[in-house]
């Protein structure tokens, strides 16, 4: 058939040539767009080309969506991606992933300024000991961006990467990070179940991790490690090694430098073997029931009108070496290297010891386990090093029972504190001799040990609150042997005083040595008088404040040369001090002294005292405080204090001790200066264990 045949028009009016050649016009371009649609789908789901990276690596994240994808991909399980939007919920999502060990992803949504991702993997146990080897060589940094420079940051890393053909190097990401003005590079590697901030997420994933197969719940699925996943991840990826262990070691090594103490592993027979025979410590006072509690004693009964409801029980004001030794147990920064100790604690209970044999006129007896724990510190290797000046010591009694004379061996006490070991060492009492430089006051135990910050707190307010119907009170007795005793001089005024002043008197009912009676008296009384007794000081010091009553002294002997670690340098914010020797002549009339003071005043220093409460109370050696220093804490840094002082001047060449007269170490280590003081005269003679 001719083609002029073909273009002639049909008897029917139609031409089939025509619509044949739009069917197939139709036909094809469905074919295109299937092909295209096909092609376009497999780009953005999942086809790695490198033309793709090479053309788009600048905004490698356009959505959270993409970064879903990528972790889709590489992990095989859209489960273990998260989404963070803010940081609100990171600690909660890094505890999850830590609990099923899981490669776990945060992305943060926004396209323009994405400023971290934080990548966590964990191992099975099966290849921790190879990840170890191979994070041995990987640095740690930490970027974060700001503006558009975490875009520049990393579009320079994946350069560097492209065009050296080179493994990442972080310090390389050092360089970059500096020469584009971003901060925040840094060392930090994460600790386990450490809080990040909102602001600063961590990368913690290495290039040589992610190509690993991921080994999660799903057995040995291999993990998609294709160029396109790796290289986006790179962008972003910061390597960091595994050292949570040596992250704790150094912190626990900064806060503790300078205050590690070795404890002495004595003999049993200078501490515990005391306390088996706890029988033969007192003949009038059954101290087994006095050490029970780790030496607080027995739990007081409950009584919500005069205690709190935790923490109070019957202690034993010679129990204190016991308590202290609990307490040095949960010390922190303690060690079992000596070499790196800054000082070494003595766990002898010298008081206990001693006090079997206070009566006994056979001077042999009382000075036997001294003379040997000398000997015994004397021959450690550790005693060289410092020759013991390094060393320090409780003893739960006053120095007085702890220095004879040693020309009279029937004299009080045994020679623990005249030894040339012992003059060395730092000696801790409840009463030190103003007259001696090795001897330091530590407060009385009183009933209050709590185990929490808040107990403390609590009690402080309580007290704040009480009502106190009497000016001033007394609780002791009088002293008819000791001629200088101001005891029944006070007695009388108080008695005088009618409704001011309360009068506890200490008979054979032995009230004052009921918490009950003290507390219910210290409690409703605005000042306590606490004259010196068989010696300058009293515990009635510390229940008297733990009550939050302002106390009242005759003597600076009986607390403000006494414990200088526990008790502010202005006296007159917490105490009011009265001359004994005025009151003795009949100058004084304590009611009248005492009416004088300005209610503003008094209310001042009832919240002085009150604040005083934690400085003078042992917590619960079961237990730890939070933020509270008690006693105890006080305590260990006039140790450490006192022995850095000593370690100085033997560094430098100088004499211990050496600029002042040892008979003036009161003044000295009270003021820090020696001369004539308004003090010179109440300190002319000695007063000990038995009077002036």
């Amino acid at each position: 058939m001719s083609s002029e045949a073909l273009m002639e028009k049909p008897t029917s009016g139609k031409c089939r040539c025509r619509s044949q050649s739009w069917y197939l016009v139709l036909i094809s371009f469905l074919l295109w767009f299937t092909l295209f649609y096909l092609y376009s789908s497999s780009i953005t789901f999942g086809k790695k080309g490198d033309n793709f990276l090479g053309n788009n690596h600048t905004d490698f994240v356009e959505s959270s969506e993409s970064l879903h994808d990528v972790a889709r991909q590489e992990t095989g399980d859209s489960t273990d991606v998260t989404d963070v939007s803010g940081g609100d919920n990171v600690e909660e999502a890094s505890n999850e992933s830590e609990k099923e060990q899981k490669p776990m992803i945060f992305s943060v949504d926004g396209a323009e300024n994405v400023d971290q991702v934080l990548v966590v993997d964990k191992d099975l146990e099966a290849d921790n000991q190879t990840m170890a080897e191979e994070n041995e060589t990987e640095s740690v940094e930490i970027f974060s961006g700001k503006e558009n420079g975490d875009d520049q940051l990393s579009n320079e890393a994946v350069n560097t990467r492209d065009e050296d053909n080179k493994p990442f190097d972080p310090s390389s990401m050092k360089e970059v990070t500096k020469q584009k003005g971003t901060e925040g590079v840094s060392e930090l590697p994460r600790e386990e179940n450490e809080d990040q901030p909102v602001d600063s997420f961590p990368i913690v994933k290495s290039r040589r991790e992610r190509a690993k197969p991921s080994r999660g719940r799903n057995g040995n699925k291999p993990a998609d490690s294709s160029p396109v996943t790796e290289k986006r991840i790179e962008n972003v990826a910061v390597e960091i090694p595994r050292r949570q262990n040596v992250v704790r070691a150094k912190s626990d090594s900064s806060s503790c430098s300078g205050r590690y103490i070795y404890i002495h592993d004595l003999p049993g027979k200078f501490n515990e073997d005391l306390l088996d025979n706890c029988r033969s410590l007192s003949f009038w006072t059954d101290m087994c029931e006095c050490a029970s509690n780790l030496g607080l004693g027995a739990t007081l009964p409950s009584n919500e009108k005069l205690y709190s409801r935790t923490g109070w029980f019957a202690t034993n004001q010679f129990l204190l070496e016991v308590i202290f030794h609990n307490r040095m147990k949960q010390y922190k920064c303690l060690t079992k290297d000596p070499s790196v100790a800054s000082a070494i604690y003595v766990p002898y209970y010298a008081g206990l010891d001693v006090g079997r044999y206070l009566w006994d006129p056979d001077g042999f007896m009382r000075d036997y386990d001294a003379v040997n724990l000398v000997k015994w510190l004397a021959a450690r290797p550790e005693w060289k090093k410092m020759w013991g000046r390094d060393h320090f010591l409780v003893a739960g009694r006053i120095n007085w029972d702890f220095r004879r004379d040693p020309k009279n061996e029937s004299d009080w006490g045994n020679e623990l504190l005249n030894f040339p070991e012992s003059k060395n060492m730092t000696m801790l009492v409840i009463e030190s001799s103003p007259w001696n430089n090795n001897d330091f006051a530590i407060p009385y135990p009183t009933y209050f040990h709590p185990s929490r910050d808040e107990d403390v707190f609590q009690w402080q307010n309580r007290m704040r609150r009480q009502k106190r119907r009497f000016l001033f009170s007394f609780a002791g007795a009088r002293r008819p042997n000791l001629h200088e005793s101001i005891r029944n001089e006070i007695i009388d005024q108080c008695l005088a005083s009618r409704r001011k002043c309360r009068f506890l008197e200490c008979d054979k009912s032995q009230k004052c040595h009921k918490p009950v009676y003290l507390m219910k008296l210290f409690q409703s009384s605005v000042f306590c008088l606490q004259p010196p007794g068989d010696s300058y000081t009293r515990r009635s010091i510390f229940d008297s404040i733990l009550a939050g009553c302002i106390p009242v002294f005759f003597h600076p002997g009986s607390a403000y040369v006494q414990y200088i670690w526990h008790f502010p340098k202005d006296y007159t914010k917490y105490s009011v001090l009265i001359p004994a020797n005025d009151v003795k002549s009949g100058n004084a009339n304590i009611e009248r002294i005492l009416q004088r003071i300005p209610r503003e005043k008094r209310v001042a220093m009832r919240e002085e005292v009150i604040r005083l409460i934690p400085k003078v109370i042992y917590a619960d050696p079961s237990s730890r405080l939070g933020t509270i220093e008690d006693a105890f804490d006080l305590t260990i840094k006039g140790v450490l204090d006192r022995v850095e002082t000593v370690r100085n001047q033997m560094r430098d060449g100088q004499q211990v001790n050496s600029e002042f007269d040892e008979q003036e170490s009161w003044k000295y280590f009270t003021f820090g200066k020696l001369g004539v003081h308004e003090w010179d005269p109440f300190f002319s003679s000695k007063l000990g264990k038995h009077g002036t």
